[in-house]
């Protein structure tokens, strides 16, 4: 899955990478932190550190339960007329 080669380029090249995104299940499965934005003008409405208690690929990480509480502070935030 084209998740899991980004994810390996980033660690493998020690690389910090902004990436954007409306999807919540990439930006919880990929990211170390997650920004989330407010509407025009645009503010940083929150900061997420995402932590997973182990070292997994995006496709093993969306199976964690660490995942699923990321997605809903998330979905939860963004819901709230963001």
């Amino acid at each position: 899955m084209v998740s899991n080669d980004v994810y390996k380029i980033i660690k493998n090249e020690r690389k910090t990478v902004i990436m954007i995104t409306h999807d919540i299940a990439e930006a919880t499965s990929l990211a170390d932190r997650v920004i989330v934005l407010s509407k025009r003008p645009t503010k940083v409405k929150n900061i997420y550190n995402i932590k997973y208690s182990k070292d997994l690929n995006p496709i093993e990480r969306r199976k964690e339960l660490e995942f699923n509480k990321y997605y809903d502070l998330l979905w939860k935030d963004l819901d709230k007329n963001v």
